[in-house]
């Protein structure tokens, strides 16, 4: 039986890495998380899987599940949010934590979740705290694969593309920052369990920035999403200054607001993200965009559970 540790697993990555995963014979998980009401529909959703809710950047009992384990598997992050200390403490301090937690468990291998932020031009708490967690899980001494892939989509997604789509249903009109001629390389993360999947497999080493095969600009992503769910609200582009403006204000009535004034100055950079050959490198078929979207929005099962922020 090979045990593998998960943590942050109530997440966009890690519950979607459970619900592929938890099948396979002779594979025993361990999912760690801390937000109470995600890891509630984690354990309703896998009432067999070892469920630990934990806040990783304390000290705790949780540490003593990794002894036995033979791999982790690091998705925790702070994704969003407007105070820095949230992102220091979920994404540096849980780190420091959970490598001290591996080292002393001798755990011979890790895969860390980090994000194509690493090559960006952006500079906000996100981009800052997960280098400085990129340069822990180096240090560490463990043998680790780095994967940085680009912005995500699939089941559970709470923050991004499904935020967005269910947007689609609330409001008569959805409104696009400026031109939205603002280049994305979405990344499917069914795909991307199944590259983890590879790397647990055949113990991949290295740093690999893992993007969306497909090239889509912002506002053709959205009209894309649009006609794939059916969607009846009307796009309208509205001009940049009021889109910020109005984030700005949201901020003050939601502490850990979908999307923040950073994350639209860092949207607008024209910026791409390098493309590798991942199918052939992790022997693993890329799904199409439409595709891949008709799953994550229309599957029966999972399309209409909404993880908390």
């Amino acid at each position: 039986m090979v045990k593998i540790v998960v943590t942050g697993a109530a997440g966009l990555v890690g519950q979607n890495l459970v619900a592929r995963l938890k099948g396979r014979p002779g594979l025993q998980l361990v999912a760690i998380d801390k937000h109470p009401a995600n890891v509630a529909i984690l354990r309703r959703q896998h009432p067999e899987i070892d469920t630990i809710e934990a806040d990783l950047s304390k000290a705790g009992p949780w540490s003593s599940v990794f002894s036995g384990s033979d791999a982790a598997i690091f998705c925790h992050a702070q994704i969003g949010g407007i105070t820095e200390a949230d992102y220091i403490q979920n994404n540096v301090t849980a780190t420091q934590n959970v490598i001290a937690a591996a080292k002393a468990a001798d755990i011979g291998y890790l895969i860390h979740v980090s994000s194509s932020v690493i090559n960006s031009q952006a500079r906000d708490f996100y981009t800052e705290t997960k280098k400085q967690q990129e340069a822990l899980i180096d240090a560490a001494g463990i043998p680790t694969v780095i994967l940085r892939p680009t912005l995500m989509f699939g089941w559970y997604d709470r923050k991004h593309l499904g935020w967005l789509r269910r947007f689609m249903d609330r409001s008569p009109i959805f409104p696009i920052p400026g031109s939205g001629d603002y280049m994305r390389q979405p990344l499917y993360v069914g795909d991307f369990v199944a590259i983890i999947t590879a790397c647990l497999e055949r113990r991949i080493e290295g740093h690999f920035d893992i993007s969306g095969l497909e090239r889509v600009s912002y506002i053709d992503l959205i009209g894309l999403i649009h006609a794939v769910v059916g969607a009846r609200t009307q796009i309208v582009r509205i001009p940049y200054t009021l889109f910020w403006f109005l984030l700005w204000v949201y901020a003050f009535f939601d502490r850990s607001p979908p999307f923040t004034t950073r994350q639209l100055e860092a949207l607008v950079i024209p910026e791409e993200f390098p493309i590798i050959d991942w199918p052939h490198l992790f022997g693993v078929s890329a799904t199409p965009l439409r595709t891949a979207l008709a799953e994550t929005f229309l599957d029966k099962v999972h399309a209409d559970i909404v993880l908390d922020f």
